[in-house]
C-alpha cells in the first residue's frame, strides 16, 4: 500500500494535517480505529432529530482568526454562546463563579467593584501554598476555602478519582474567576458550533481527492504494509512506544444518553454537579444546537479510569513519563519522516482550537 502521508487518527488533528497536506499535493491515507470520524468531537442526530455530541459537549471557541477562518471553510457555525450553571445547595448558580454567584449563594447585593474585596477577605481566611503546588493551592488562593469546597473539590474528585492535592497546579488554569456579571463560559471573540455538526465539517475537511479514508483500522495492523514519507501520528503517547516507560494514565466518561418527552430538561445547556449524585454534569444538546423538538435528549456524565480516553491526567508521575517519551519524540520527528499531534499525542491539553493551531502551526515546514 502506498502513499506520500500516513495519518494516524481521523480527529482534529488528523483531519486538519491531512487536508493541509492534500492541498499540497501530497497522496493522504487516514487510519482511524474505531467506526466514525471526528475522535471526541464526533456527534450525530437522535431518534427525535436533535444532534448529540457522543463524547460530552463540544463548543467552538477561539481569538485566532486564522483558526476560526480555517474551520469557516467547511462549515457555517450557529452563534451560541455557551452557559453553564452548577448545582450547589439546591440552587442553580453561574458557573464560573462571578458577582451573581456570590450574592445568590450567600444572599448578599454587593456591585461587581465589591466581588474583589469580597474574594480577598475568603482568601485571606484560607490557608494554602504560596507558590501553589497543586490543584487546591490554585483555587483557593483565587477563591477561598467555602466556595473551592462548594464548587471544585468534589467535583474534582469525581472528575479525576485522585485527591485535588495530587493535581498538578496547571489543571486549574483553565478555571475562570469573574468580578463581573459576565456569564459566558468562554470569553473568545469567536463562538460557536457548528450547523450541521462536527461530524459533517469534519467529513468536508477530509473531503479531498487527495485523502483516502480507512476506519475500524488500528495503526498497528496497517503500519507494516505502510511505507510513507511521512507520519501523523495522533494517537496515544505511551502505546506507539509500546509502553516503554510504563502506561500513562488518562481518563475517560461513560455517557447515558436520555431521551424525554418534554420541551426542556434543564435551565442551561450545561449543569455541573460538584457534591450531589455520581455524575459531573448534564447536557442538553438541543440548548446547544437550537434545534426544535416537542422532545429533548441529554446526556449524564460518569467519570471513569478506563475506556476513550478523553483527558490527561496531570499528575508529577504522569508528567515525569511524558518527559521520558517527548524525548523519544523529538528524536524521531528529527528524522522528517514522523510527526506527533494532539493532546494524546502530545499528552498535553488542547482545546479544538488550540489542537488546530498547532497542527497548522507543525505542518509549515512540511508543505
Amino acid at each position: 500500500m502506498k502513499c506520500d502521508v500516513l495519518v494516524v487518527g481521523a480527529g482534529l488533528a488528523g483531519s486538519t494535517a491531512s487536508r493541509v497536506l492534500a492541498e499540497c499535493g501530497r497522496k493522504v491515507l487516514v487510519v482511524e480505529k474505531r467506526s466514525h470520524i471526528g475522535g471526541n468531537s464526533y456527534d450525530y442526530k437522535s431518534e427525535c432529530g436533535i444532534t448529540v455530541h457522543k463524547y460530552g459537549p463540544h463548543i467552538f471557541h477561539t481569538d485566532n482568526k486564522s483558526v476560526w477562518d480555517f474551520v469557516n471553510r467547511f462549515s457555517g457555525f450557529r452563534y451560541y454562546q455557551h452557559k453553564v450553571l452548577s448545582y450547589v445547595d439546591g440552587m442553580f448558580l453561574p458557573f464560573p463563579i462571578n458577582r451573581d454567584t456570590i450574592c445568590e449563594m450567600f444572599g448578599l447585593n454587593i456591585g461587581t467593584c465589591d466581588v474583589k474585596t469580597f474574594l480577598e477577605n475568603e482568601v485571606r481566611n484560607s490557608s494554602f501554598n504560596s507558590p501553589s503546588l497543586n490543584f487546591r493551592d490554585v483555587v483557593v488562593s483565587q477563591v477561598g476555602e467555602m466556595l473551592y469546597q462548594k464548587f471544585f473539590r468534589n467535583y474534582t474528585v469525581k472528575q479525576w478519582e485522585i485527591e485535588p492535592e495530587m493535581l498538578l497546579p496547571d489543571v486549574a488554569g483553565r478555571i475562570p474567576i469573574r468580578e463581573s456579571r459576565d456569564s459566558r463560559y468562554f470569553t473568545d471573540k469567536y463562538q460557536g458550533v457548528p450547523v450541521n455538526g462536527y461530524t459533517a465539517m469534519i467529513q468536508n475537511i477530509l473531503g479531498h481527492e487527495n485523502i483516502s479514508l480507512l476506519l475500524n483500522t488500528d495503526y498497528d495492523s496497517v503500519k507494516a504494509d505502510i511505507t510513507p514519507n511521512l507520519t501523523i501520528f495522533t494517537g496515544k503517547l505511551d502505546s506507539f512506544f509500546n509502553f516503554e516507560f510504563k502506561e500513562l494514565d488518562y481518563r475517560s466518561v461513560n455517557f447515558d444518553v436520555k431521551t424525554y418527552e418534554k420541551n426542556n430538561f434543564q435551565p442551561a445547556a450545561v449543569v455541573n454537579y460538584p457534591n450531589d449524585y455520581d455524575w459531573t454534569r448534564i447536557t442538553e444538546f438541543k440548548q446547544m444546537t437550537g434545534e426544535n423538538s416537542e422532545k429533548t435528549v441529554i446526556g449524564f456524565e460518569y467519570p471513569k479510569k478506563n475506556g476513550e480516553p478523553c483527558y490527561i491526567v496531570s499528575t508529577k508521575e504522569n508528567i515525569s513519563k511524558r518527559e521520558l517519551y517527548m524525548a523519544k519524540v523529538k528524536d524521531f520527528e528529527k528524522t522528517g519522516h514522523f510527526l506527533f499531534i494532539g493532546r494524546l499525542a502530545e499528552y498535553k491539553y488542547y482545546n479544538m482550537d488550540q489542537v488546530i493551531y498547532a497542527t497548522l502551526s507543525k505542518l509549515n515546514k512540511f508543505k
